[in-house]
């Protein structure tokens, strides 16, 4: 069904003519108007208009569904839809450029955790679809939801993120609404919690310091089973998000941190290492470490490391 959503355009000041564009995708927030549409909220989104907007590209920056200036449940990790934001806000953002008299030159896509994993969402419809990328950058990116959740359930780390929580809540709520399944939410998370939880998801008043960090509190106790994880409804929709699992034509570097507390080393090279094994190898994805960085602090080096990049292709 129709949706009216929202997202952001931004140009250098007095720009005309022919710019190259940057589509940049956000990471996980809290408040619905920590997002692109709303850059006084939005510190990351600050970030990529002074590194782009303010160095002569064009910016657009989607709003996900259920974000910013939109009624609309939160689609959180729901690939279609963040595809559809995407896709849509790249077609809405070329339309208010050229009412700005600005053309658009090449296309680079770019985005950090979440909006890493979107951005792999994205180009994998840009490349479907026949949109030509000159070039795909991601930070923090995680490529395959249910191996990052399987990580922090079965394979915990001991510097493994307190609000790792947050991606199970989200996770469940939206998969539930956008996969129509009724009560897989209550199926994952622990009656004590649920409450607060819907809340937490729903962007509505709760107190998050009493919704517990650690997940065996939080999350039913069969899911740290990994075959009932994996077997169950909400294990089988998580799997069949991944984002890295086609044949990648656009040169991509995905950006990851050794000290990451959120995204695993392994995770972070996910992409490079499964387009490597076909064959002789696939060689348009590399991963790229940036050093014993945190998962912010891995965004930090990251962003302007693609700008470089994308400086030397534009």
């Amino acid at each position: 069904r129709p949706i009216t959503t929202t997202g952001l355009v931004a140009v250098p000041e007095g720009a005309t003519g022919t710019l190259p564009l940057v589509s940049y995708q956000h990471g996980t927030v809290y408040g619905k108007e920590e997002v692109p549409s709303f850059p006084e909220q939005s510190p990351e989104t600050q970030l990529a208009i002074a590194l782009f907007a303010g160095q002569g590209y064009a910016l657009i920056g989607a709003d996900y569904f259920g974000m910013g200036d939109t009624s609309e449940p939160e689609g959180y990790a729901v690939k279609a839809s963040h595809q559809q934001a995407t896709f849509d806000m790249l077609a809405a953002g070329k339309d208010v450029l050229a009412e700005l008299g600005v053309e658009t030159g090449p296309l680079f896509i770019a985005g950090w955790s979440q909006g890493g994993y979107v951005t792999m969402a994205f180009l994998e419809k840009l490349e479907a679809t026949g949109v030509p990328v000159v070039a795909a950058a991601t930070a923090s990116a995680p490529m395959d939801i249910f191996l990052a959740l399987n990580g922090f359930l079965n394979f915990p780390r001991p510097n493994d993120a307190a609000w790792v929580n947050s991606l199970f809540i989200l996770s469940a709520f939206a998969y539930e609404y956008y996969y129509s399944v009724p009560g897989l939410a209550r199926s994952v998370i622990n009656d004590a919690y649920y409450d607060m939880a819907k809340a937490a998801y729903d962007r509505t008043p709760v107190d998050a310091t009493k919704i517990p960090t650690d997940l065996h509190q939080l999350v039913r106790a069969e899911y740290f089973d990994p075959r009932f994880f994996a077997a169950s409804a909400y294990g089988r929709l998580l799997a069949g998000n991944q984002v890295f699992r086609w044949v990648i034509e656009t040169p991509v570097r995905n950006y990851y941190g050794d000290a990451d507390e959120a995204i695993s080393v392994g995770l972070g090279r996910l992409a490079m290492t499964y387009q490597e094994a076909m064959g002789a190898g696939n060689d348009k994805v590399e991963a790229i470490s940036t050093g014993p960085t945190s998962h912010r602090g891995t965004f930090g080096k990251a962003a302007a490391e693609w700008k470089r990049w994308f400086d030397t292709l534009k």
